[in-house]
């Protein structure tokens, strides 16, 4: 299939999945609702239509802070600045990707356009990989957002913090090895060279920015909308009693946890207050699993990873990640 049409089948598809979405939030579930002669509205579709707005308005104003940063690269930052400024040698470059989130504090849904941008500028796919995975942990907010939610085990925002560091090390190492072709979506770099080259020429950078940001944010929007819907729905028709049969193990409960971080698709900003309220359920090591797997992976994020990169890379990437933060946090010593 050919590229350009690939790419406006994808966006007629997102443009019906939006269009229905607005539609359904609008009029779905209500006695005058235009779909009620057809269609018997249970109560549970209210419950998902909360959850719903509560993902997408938790990730919008992130999702916004990302592509207004990745514009701001895009027009401000140079392929030169980006190489000059990243470290020659990986022992140096792994820890500065991995402390980066300090300097820039941005959850997953923010980073994935800002570590896009990032590599076609120039920063090396592992660097670039090590920032994604613990820029959304390795920050300011989220760990003292981890530390206030465990006040009966304070240690466990250290213990998240150090978990993302070594789970996102070894997750760049594996891809500094292993991957070697440009893993951007097929037409993704040319895209955006050419959007450098013609709007920056034509407008003022500021101008240029925003048209980026524009651009950039309708394009993953529809990603991020087609998980929330997909999560809300999961979060409804899958009950959290099921879930807690399973996880009676510690190999099981460390899925179970995982399984319901990466369900749940929850602000990395605010998860550690729902993995608190399983504290009397769950051994502190999978809880410890759900703090470290979630911004990393989970369901919204995976369809923005499909929105930038080829569909190999992200599977590879979703399973690396996957066993890496089983094993690093069963290690543990929570």
């Amino acid at each position: 299939m050919p590229v350009k049409f690939r790419s406006l089948l994808f966006d007629c598809i997102g443009a019906v999945i939006l269009g229905l979405a607005v539609v359904w939030l609008t009029t779905g579930g209500t006695s005058q609702s235009v779909f009620t002669s057809w269609i018997e509205w249970s109560p549970r579709w209210l419950d998902v239509k909360t959850f719903f707005l509560s993902i997408i308005l938790e990730a919008i104003p992130f999702v916004l802070l990302g592509v207004f940063f990745s514009a701001f690269i895009q027009t401000f930052v140079t392929e030169e600045q980006v190489r000059r400024w990243t470290p020659k040698n990986t022992l140096v470059a792994l820890p500065f990707a991995g402390l980066l989130g300090f300097i820039f504090p941005v959850c997953e849904c923010a980073i994935i356009p800002v570590v896009r941008r990032l590599i076609q500028k120039g920063m090396p796919l592992h660097v670039g990989v090590v920032f994604l995975l613990a820029g959304p942990i390795v920050n300011p907010v989220v760990l003292s957002s981890t530390y206030t939610a465990f006040t009966r085990q304070p240690d466990m925002a250290m213990y998240r913090g150090l978990s993302a560091l070594v789970v996102a090390f070894i997750v760049g190492l594996l891809v500094l090895f292993f991957v070697k072709k440009n893993p951007l979506r097929l037409g993704m770099d040319a895209q955006i060279k050419h959007e450098a080259s013609h709007t920056e020429a034509s407008r003022g950078k500021l101008s240029a920015t925003f048209s980026h940001a524009v651009d950039e944010f309708f394009d993953m929007g529809k990603f991020l909308l087609f998980g929330a819907l997909i999560s809300a729905l999961l979060q409804v028709f899958v009950s959290r009693e099921t879930l807690l049969g399973i996880g009676q193990t510690p190999f099981t409960s460390h899925l179970v946890m995982m399984g319901m971080a990466y369900i749940l698709s929850l602000c990395s900003e605010a998860d550690a207050f729902i993995a608190a309220s399983f504290s009397n359920t769950f051994q502190s090591s999978s809880l410890l699993a759900f703090l470290v797997f979630g911004p990393m992976v989970d369901l919204k994020t995976t369809l923005l990873l499909f929105s930038s990169f080829r569909f190999g890379f992200v599977i590879k990437l979703i399973l690396a990640v996957t066993i890496t933060v089983f094993v690093v946090t069963i290690l543990m010593p929570v």
